[in-house]
């Protein structure tokens, strides 16, 4: 059968057949180059038949007539036709020894620049007669020279060793040519430089070898310089001249080294008794950029160098090269730049008054070269610091200033009051008589305020033991001894100024209350339950010993029989009244009242009380280790303590999981205060009890204003104020809300992550009220981590509804615990 191609077919397959031809003969063209460029690059990098060579080493101890140009065969034109990687080979060489070469004559630059890395160079019985002064510009690592046993090597300069730090020149066998142009080497060797006092080094007269120790030489010496100023002080603009003088013999070249300095120069010489050349430098409108510019004078002849230097201070006035608006850093920073010469000395201004460095306000500056560069630093700034920074800057040649407008924060309303005082204004006398009825008039209201008072304590007085109604508070005496309240609203606030049964106490001073009668269910009469307290008898309580004593009376550890109908006796705390007086039992019967609403397992338990008789006796759960102040510092860096002038027996210092979970349980009573309406107004470690199995407990006998009287402010005599806890609302206006709280707990948190350190110790009372009312925080404690910190900062928003929800810390809180375990093996 006859095969009918299409010829679309057959002109396809040529094309294909001819296309892989052309890729096969570009195949074989690109294999071609390769292996020739390989056989070039082998003969290239060839080492000499006579030598022995490696990636850092050429080693040649043969006779060769070869001259050291023809190392590693190299024939191309000059460096810069090679390739990086060509390069690399020669530039690894750190070791040449050539021995018996008496084809090497002549050492060139060009034959050594190759060698960049090069450490150790031996080249010994040549035929080497000649090195160029700049033979080995390009080998600065060169350390060892080794050109012994040369016979043809008569002389040498010491340019050649110029740039080099050699520790080590061979040169014994060779018999130099006495005379001034090795000077140099003979006072070399005076000085053991390199090696040389321990070679027997010759030279000859002509027919005579001498030691070259033994070498006397006229009229060669080395040149001696001297400058007509050591430092030159001069202001910016001026002219200044300055002489340099070099004197030896032979004369030596003299030169200013002036690379760099930008005022106008010219130079002047002149050569003084064949022996002095002097050259003098003018420099005209000298520049402050040349300020510290070191002017070198450099003098050198045959036998060597010598020079001397002058320190140019250029004088100018300030300038304020930067001044930036605050910038929020770790501190905010108002960043600035000064140049001046001298340093000129700076002051901040705000609003034209000087400003006083302190720890919150203070200037961080460091000093480079003309220039003084650094910050003023505002620590935790309010808007009281808005306003226009001026800073001046002055020496004696002048003084310039600049200003910015910094802005911190917004500035309140205008009806917020801070508390702070005003001017004293100066009134006209009143007239005697208006004054005398005036105070009349005063006392008489005052009598009738006292009457009405004792009318009220006598007939308004309510069940003993029953609550009933919205309007159910703690009050009575100034110094009421817990400091809980039900607020039923959230807030206390002096919106009224009658006392009576609805107001609150703080500290020592009675605040009244406003309703709210969202937080009752009973219908607009607003009537609650019934609350009865458990009635203990005085019988079932024995008293073991005393544990403190506070402004109420005392609190004891004690046994109570029939209190659990699982425990026959168990130990408690009762806390007695020492005041008898009507108001004080009062406040006894409302803090009873108050106090068995409140049930929680963080929350310290309250049982009862006994009223059959005096004292009269609340009694409460024993928490075993006493308040958590207390505790903290018993188990921190410091644990030696006294307890009662005893020693008390530690277990080591608390560890992170440890104080995470105090500060959960702590938060877990919160909440539940919060869910009851209660503000607690005195959160503190202080006022928190500790148990067994590091169980922790809110709970306030009173005793703390007594035993931790430092921590109270007292106000007007009787009132005593946390303020170390309280926020700047409850400061300025004696307002009180759960945000109030949880304030005080950011504080807590910082207090157990110090230890029981407290709050502001290194400032005093008037001090930080200061400091809170102008927003400024307690700083992060050593071993606090930044995510608990965090919490703290939260906390201190000065805007109590910018705080963080209670609820919230105590997720957070929980959350970070989960990272480490809780140990509770600290305690028994």
């Amino acid at each position: 059968m006859k095969d009918v191609s299409d010829p679309d077919t057959e002109v396809r397959r040529t094309s294909s057949f001819d296309q892989t031809v052309r890729i096969c003969s570009r195949w074989k063209v690109f294999l071609l180059l390769v292996c020739l460029f390989h056989s070039s690059l082998s003969s290239l990098l060839d080492c000499p038949p006579t030598c022995t060579c490696s990636s850092t080493e050429i080693y040649c101890n043969k006779s060769d007539n070869s001259s050291i140009s023809q190392l590693l065969s190299f024939h191309m034109a000059g460096a810069e036709n090679m390739s990086e990687s060509i390069l690399d080979l020669f530039q690894n060489i750190t070791s040449i020894y050539l021995e018996n070469w008496i084809g090497l004559k002549v050492l060139k630059d060009v034959d050594m620049e190759l060698y960049p890395g090069l450490q150790r160079l031996t080249i010994t019985q040549s035929s080497l007669h000649t090195l160029h002064p700049r033979v080995f510009s390009k080998n600065l690592n060169l350390r060892f020279i080794n050109l012994s046993m040369n016979p043809m090597l008569k002389t040498l300069s010491w340019h050649v060793f110029e740039h080099l730090q050699l520790t080590a020149l061979h040169l014994e066998g060779v018999v130099f040519s006495c005379g001034c142009e090795i000077r140099w080497l003979q006072l070399w060797q005076q000085r053991g430089e390199a090696g040389l006092s321990s070679q027997q080094l010759t030279c000859s007269t002509g027919h005579t070898h001498i030691l070259l120790l033994d070498m006397n030489v006229t009229n060669c010496d080395l040149p001696v310089v001297s400058v007509s100023h050591s430092n030159l002080t001069v202001v910016e603009g001026d002219e200044v001249t300055v002489i340099c003088n070099g004197s030896a013999l032979p004369i030596p070249e003299v030169d200013w080294a002036v690379n760099g300095l930008h005022s106008i120069t010219t130079q002047q010489d002149k050569v003084y008794n064949n022996s002095i050349h002097s050259i003098t430098i003018i420099l005209a409108n000298v520049k402050r950029e040349d300020n510290n510019f070191w002017l070198n004078c450099t003098a050198n002849n045959i036998v060597g160098s010598a020079n001397a230097s002058v320190h140019l201070i250029v004088h100018f006035p300030p300038s304020i090269e930067k001044l930036k608006e605050p910038e929020r850093r770790h501190d905010t920073c108002i960043e600035f730049t000064v140049r001046g010469s001298p340093h000129p000395s700076l002051r901040w201004f705000h609003e034209d008054k000087e400003i006083s460095h302190n720890e919150y306000i203070r200037q961080d500056m460091d000093i480079y070269n003309d220039d003084l560069e650094g910050c003023l630093l505002f620590k935790n700034p309010t808007h009281y610091n808005n306003g226009n920074y001026t800073l001046k800057a002055t020496n004696y040649l002048g003084e310039v200033n600049r200003t910015v407008y910094g802005h911190f924060l917004e500035m309140p309303p205008p009806d917020y009051d801070y508390g702070t005082p005003t001017a004293e204004t100066h009134k006209p006398l009143e007239d005697p008589f208006g004054v005398s009825m005036a105070v009349g008039l005063a006392v008489f209201a005052c009598v009738i305020l006292v009457v009405l008072f004792v009318l009220i304590n006598k007939y308004g007085r309510r069940s003993k033991f029953i609550i009933k109604g919205p309007g159910a508070v703690m009050s009575g005496e100034e110094n009421s001894a817990s400091p809980l309240h039900h607020v039923n609203h959230g807030i206390i606030s002096p919106c009224a100024l009658d006392v009576g049964l609805d107001s609150v106490v703080i500290g020592m001073s009675r605040i009244p209350i406003i309703e709210n009668p969202q937080y009752f269910r009973h219908g607009h009469n607003g009537t609650k339950p019934t609350t009865y307290v458990q009635h203990i008898k005085r019988r079932d309580i024995i008293l073991k010993r005393e544990l403190g004593e506070g402004a109420f009376g005392k609190v004891f550890l004690a046994e109570c029989y029939n209190l659990s109908p699982t425990k026959d006796k168990m130990l408690v705390a009762v806390k007695t009244l020492k005041d008898p007086t009507l108001a004080a039992r009062k406040d006894f019967q409302h803090e009873a009242e108050l106090l068995t609403n409140l049930q929680h397992e963080h929350i310290v338990k309250f049982y009862g009380v006994c009223v059959d008789g005096d004292p009269l006796i609340m009694v409460f759960e024993y928490m075993k280790h006493g308040d958590l102040n207390k505790f903290l510092r018993a188990h921190g860096p410091d644990a030696t303590i006294l307890v009662d002038g005893q020693p008390l027996q530690t277990n080591g210092e608390l560890g992170l999981s440890q104080m995470l979970h105090i500060a959960s349980q702590i938060a877990g009573g919160m909440i539940y205060l919060a869910s009851q309406h209660f503000v607690h107004r005195d959160l503190a470690t202080r006022n928190c009890l500790v148990g067994n199995g590091l169980l922790v407990k809110i709970g306030d006998f009173g005793m703390s204003r007594d035993i931790y009287s430092t921590d109270y402010y007292r106000v007007g005599g009787h009132t005593m104020l946390p303020i170390r806890w309280m926020p700047p609302e409850s400061i300025m206006y004696r307002k009180f809300t759960t945000e109030s709280d949880v304030w005080s707990f950011g504080v807590i948190l910082w207090e157990i992550f110090t230890y029981g350190k407290q709050p502001w110790f290194q400032l005093a009372n008037n001090e930080v009220i200061e400091c809170i009312t102008q927003g400024r925080v307690l700083e992060r404690p050593r071993v606090c981590p930044k995510e608990v910190y965090d919490i703290m900062l939260g906390c201190w928003q000065r805007e109590p509804q910018q705080r963080l929800i209670i609820k919230d810390i105590q997720k957070k809180l929980l959350a970070l615990m989960k990272s480490t375990p809780v140990y509770l093996d600290i305690l028994g």
